[in-house]
This record gives C-alpha cells, structure tokens and sequence, in this order.
C-alpha cells in the first residue's frame, strides 16, 4: 500500500513521455511527406524498388536459387526472402542514419531546460519501424496468398522487433550523441553502413559465407540474426535462429546500457555546443 502513491507517480510521469514521444513521431511522419501526392507510402515504394532491383540482380542474372518448402520454387520466392531481410535491414538503418542529426537538428529544443532531450533520438528509430511496417504487412498479405497459409509464429515478431528497437535506440543514442561534436559521423555512418550492409547476408543466402565467418556473423552482427528470424517467422513458419536470436538480444541491451550512458554524459554540454 505503501508504494502506490510512488508507482503512481511513477506512471503518471512515464505516461507523460510516452504521450510526448507518440506526438513526436507522429509529427515526424506527418512533416517528412507533406505536400507529396503518395504521402507515407513512398517508404513502401522505395523499399519494392530495391527489392526489384535485387531480385533481378541475384535472381535473373546471378541465377542465385532458394528452395523454401511452404513457397514455390520460382523467382517471386527469392524476391520475398530478400524483402524479409529488407524490412528489419531498412528500419535499422534508416532509424539510425536520421537518429545521427536528431540532436543538432533540433537545436531549439535543447535549449528548453523542460524538455526530456532522450526522447529525441528514439523518435527517428520509431519513425523508421512504423514505415517499415508497411513493407512487413505487405510481405504477410503476400506470403499468405503464395502459400494459402497464416504461419503461427507471426505472434513471435514482438519477441525480434524488442531486439530489434533495443539495437537500433543504442546505436541512436551513441550517434546522436557524438555528433554533436564530432560533425563527420553523419558520413562516417554511411560508409560503415555501406560495409555492413554487404556483411550482412540479405541478399545472398547465409550458408554462401565461408563457414570460417559464417558463426561470427550469425552471433555478432545482430542485424544478420534479426533478419534471419525475421525470414523463420514470416517465410518458414519455425524458428532455426533461437541462439542467434539470443547472442542479438544481449548484444542489443549491451549497445543500449552503453549508447544510452553515452548520450547523457554528453547531454549536458549539448546547449553549450549547439
């Protein structure tokens, strides 16, 4: 009894930022497409024109197959498991490379002594997730007509996307933070993506990497395993990546406890600098 008047503040102020930070994004999504005919449908766009482009890539020219026994053997097949490790891939990067000028951008705000500056970088992560979602719902609707079945792990994408948001929010934080004094992390990000990227196996099978790497990736690039489990959820309709999954998780809260600890270190200089 003793403790309901504090979790009650507790809850109260928590409610307060969450309010907060749904405002945020929701303004975020509404301002980065007004004015455009399509609106928010040009991230689904954008995400179907690079799955085209790999698809014919590796695909039509690289003749690269994939046999997955709940799909038909075709190109479409191949085209859907590169648009499953598409989803997470986008919503990873794209959260991150905005998160990097979250904090410079919004010079205004860190000046204002009231405002919770930690909720700043999470917004580019949550803006990047929610139009991922597009492409993800897409991905079910056609999976479902492909294989005339609504795999129950579906109801196991809350467990990737907690991994997923916690990697992604850590990695923010340390960007956002640093770049406020260090103004070439913004560039510097777009090359180690660009590395990352070809590190990570979305657009060639898993088993393609020399086995020397492969562990190594599977267990330590936390974008490799989220994509994987994405394609167990969604594709196979089982899940092969439980200890990848795993290794991502710890990874995940690591990242956040230290790209979070680094952005309030740094957070009190933020007004001086800017």
């Amino acid at each position: 009894m003793a403790f309901k008047p504090i979790r009650r503040v507790l809850s109260e102020h928590a409610i307060a930022k969450l309010d907060l930070l749904i405002t945020l994004v929701r303004r975020d999504l509404s301002a980065k497409y007004k004015g455009s005919i399509l609106g928010n449908l040009w991230p689904l766009l954008n995400q179907l024109s690079q799955l085209v482009i790999y698809t014919y890539v590796f695909s039509v020219i690289l003749k690269v197959k994939l046999s997955i026994s709940s799909l038909p053997d075709n190109n479409l097949t191949f085209g859907l498991w590169v648009f499953a490790g598409l989803v997470p891939w986008f919503a990873i990067t794209s959260g991150l490379i905005q998160a990097a000028g979250a904090v410079i951008n919004q010079a205004n705000l860190v000046k204002k002594v009231v405002f919770p500056l930690a909720l700043l970088p999470l917004v580019p992560v949550l803006t990047a997730f929610v139009e991922s979602t597009m492409g993800l719902v897409a991905l079910i609707v056609v999976v479902g007509f492909s294989s005339q079945v609504a795999h129950a792990t579906l109801w196991l994408l809350p467990l990737v996307w907690f991994t997923q948001l916690l990697f992604t929010a850590g990695l923010g934080y340390l960007v956002a933070g640093l770049t406020v004094f260090l103004r070439d992390i913004p560039q510097t990000l777009m090359v180690f993506i660009n590395l990352w990227f070809y590190m990570t196996p979305i657009v060639y099978p898993a088993d393609r990497i020399p086995a020397a790497w492969r562990w190594w990736i599977l267990w330590f690039n936390p974008a490799a395993a989220i994509c994987e489990v994405y394609r167990d959820l969604v594709l196979e309709g089982r899940v092969q990546h439980w200890y990848e999954w795993g290794s991502a998780t710890v990874i995940a809260i690591v990242m956040f406890a230290i790209g979070y600890k680094v952005y309030q270190r740094l957070r009190p200089a933020f007004a001086d600098v800017l």
